[in-house]
């Protein structure tokens, strides 16, 4: 993409705040499709785009793709038959998902990206993402200080075709591998999972019970590791995720988990359907179509403040 237009926390909470609620047709619709709602990333992004499009007089109709390419078109479809509006989505690939915008394109229904971003341009009309190589390299750089700068670890990874799964490996290497004292004895895809995490922790660990740490590309592969570490009695091992759930957020208290990285999944969410919004009253497109949203750390010392993937003053 030739240019990308990045916005920080305070600037999406302006933009949000700035969208005034304006009354519209009973029958307009606005399509909110995420991958899961048992991942609580995803479950906030659709509470989010949902409370945000109510607000603004729309009616909702929220589904899930289980990040199947087939079914995303399939609700894509739906959408477009039900006479959507406009399509928020957290999509199921970034080379899978083109067609399917594409084809809410040509049936002139405007698709509004979060979180995962496509390999196109002029699709979709916004991509709303984390900077997620940045905030891996937070999260890379907590876990370098909280290892000493040495020892063995593990790395797991997202789904393999998704793209930020990628994105994020490729920011914690950038990080961990200057410090050579730091060693990789296992990297392997838990694919998002809690259950994933958890069993590829069980098998990692039988084959490799010297580790001092796990970095894992989400909060709920963190999780997953955790227990898996906890049940091996292990509670020595320093786990770091990605993403800023509550659930992260309670382990971290408990000194579980030592870290996390904050991406606001329900900020993002609402900012998509204030900018769908603002197409569908006025036809007027963001400057930019795609817009990277900064990551925060969260760690001990300031995981009281954070709630719904959101940090309080």
């Amino acid at each position: 993409m030739k240019s990308v237009r990045k916005l920080g926390a305070l600037g999406f909470a302006a933009l949000i705040a700035a969208s005034v609620a304006m009354p519209v047709c009973a029958a307009d619709l606005i399509a909110i499709i995420t991958p899961s709602h048992d991942n609580p990333f995803f479950k906030a992004e659709a509470v989010g785009a949902e409370a945000k499009a109510k607000e603004l007089g729309y009616e909702t109709l929220v589904l899930v793709h289980d990040d199947d390419a087939n079914k995303q078109s399939q609700l894509i479809d739906t959408a477009i038959g039900r006479g959507a509006k406009a399509i928020i989505l957290d999509n199921a690939g970034s080379e899978a998902s083109i067609a399917a915008v594409q084809k809410a394109k040509d049936a002139k229904v405007p698709s509004f990206l979060i979180d995962r971003e496509i390999n196109a341009t002029g699709v979709a009309v916004s991509q709303i993402v984390s900077n997620n190589y940045q905030g891996a390299q937070l999260g890379a750089e907590e876990f370098v200080k909280l290892m000493g700068e040495k020892g063995n670890y593990v790395e797991l990874l997202g789904r393999e075709a998704d793209l930020n799964a990628g994105i994020r490996s490729k920011g914690y290497h950038d990080v961990i591998d200057d410090y050579p004292d730091m060693k990789m004895v296992a990297q392997q895809s838990a694919n998002w999972s809690q259950t994933e995490g958890y069993s590829k922790m069980e098998t990692i660990l039988q084959a490799n019970p010297d580790i001092q740490g796990v970095i894992a590309g989400n909060d709920t592969m963190a999780m997953g590791a955790i227990a898996a570490l906890q049940a091996a009695g292990r509670k020595d091992v320093i786990v770091v995720g990605f993403d800023g759930s509550n659930d992260v957020r309670d382990s971290i208290k408990a000194g579980g988990i030592k870290a996390t990285v904050l991406q606001p999944a329900y900020a993002q969410a609402q900012m998509a359907v204030v900018q769908a919004d603002e197409y569908i009253k006025t036809g007027k497109a963001p400057a930019e179509e795609k817009q990277l949203m900064d990551c925060v750390l969260i760690n001990a010392d300031n995981a009281d403040k954070l709630e719904t993937f959101a940090l309080s003053n």
